[in-house]
């Protein structure tokens, strides 16, 4: 008798649940999104905020001077000593340009091989090259590192024997390398903005008597600018967070990534507040594309 009296209530129970979101859609998506979204707060905020915390601790020696202790108290003392310090200052500034750089390079060679994907090449062709282009994700990332390591060997790597030069390690090594790494990251976004251009225009420009450079310059660019901004978000970030691929071929440069991993065991709080020198050019960078507005174009 008390199964049989449970089971119409708990149907019923059910009935009024799914009637409830049913006519509350927002409800329904809010349970939906509930566990992600608390998971991405806690791990992913939470971690965000327990890092700009930290970088506002110092470490202090104690009376005896022969261990260091955490400071809790509140001090802009670590990112003073970011900005004051010309050693820290010139590796900040010199990942910025790398970033910038790796940026640039991406945008001029997966323009025209975008192009050339998404309005020349026929569909069996097309979905070859995007194989071919996005197949370097499928590797992995220290693999590569080290494959480019015995290229750029001037000790005997494959270009020094070959050609008979090699850039050796440093700065335009990790650029070139970096180049590589993230080259699929900008050449997808051209290629959909490349297919969502509308041959049209293309044709209505060469109509008019428009040259190549002109209907580049005039009609395909500004077309191309949010893609051109999707694809310069993962190349900028990414160079500028990196520090592993550097270790790898970048001799005695460092950047940012390196100088937080040196820190990390030694003064953590000094190395919160250099990681949050990424944070803050990304922030500007996304602030000032949004005045542009190509974000709302995405």
């Amino acid at each position: 008798m008390t199964t049989a009296s449970e089971s119409p209530s708990r149907s019923g129970a059910r009935r009024t649940v799914a009637r409830f979101f049913a006519r509350h859609p927002g409800a329904r998506l809010g349970v939906q999104l509930g566990a992600p979204g608390g998971w991405l707060l806690v791990v992913y905020i939470g971690s965000l905020a327990a890092l700009i915390v930290t970088s506002l601790y110092r470490l202090v020696d104690d009376p005896t001077g022969l261990v260091t202790k955490l400071d809790t108290s509140i001090t802009f003392a670590n990112f003073h000593r970011v900005i004051s310090e010309p050693v820290y200052r010139n590796v900040a500034l010199r990942t910025l340009g790398a970033a910038a750089t790796v940026t640039v390079i991406d945008a001029v060679i997966a323009m025209p091989v975008a192009f050339f994907m998404a309005k020349v090449a026929s569909v069996r062709a097309r979905r070859a090259l995007v194989v071919s282009v996005t197949l370097p994700l499928w590797a992995g990332y220290l693999v590569k590192g080290y494959a480019w390591r015995s290229l750029l060997d001037p000790g005997g790597g494959a270009l020094k024997e070959l050609l008979g030069h090699t850039p050796g390690f440093g700065y335009a090594s990790s650029i070139l390398v970096l180049s590589y790494l993230w080259f699929p990251f900008m050449v997808i976004p051209l290629f959909a903005g490349f297919e969502r251009l509308p041959n049209s225009l293309l044709e209505a420009s060469t109509d008019l008597g428009a040259k190549a450079g002109r209907t580049f310059s005039s009609v395909v660019l500004p077309q191309m600018v949010p893609s051109l901004v999707a694809g310069s978000i993962f190349t900028f970030s990414l160079t500028l967070g990196d520090f592993y691929m550097n270790r790898i071929v970048g001799g005695t440069t460092e950047f940012i990534g390196n100088v937080v991993y040196r820190q990390f065991s030694v003064d953590l709080p000094f190395a919160a507040a250099f990681a949050v020198v990424p944070i803050v050019i990304m922030v500007g960078y996304l602030l000032a594309v949004r005045r542009t507005g190509a974000l709302d174009e995405l």
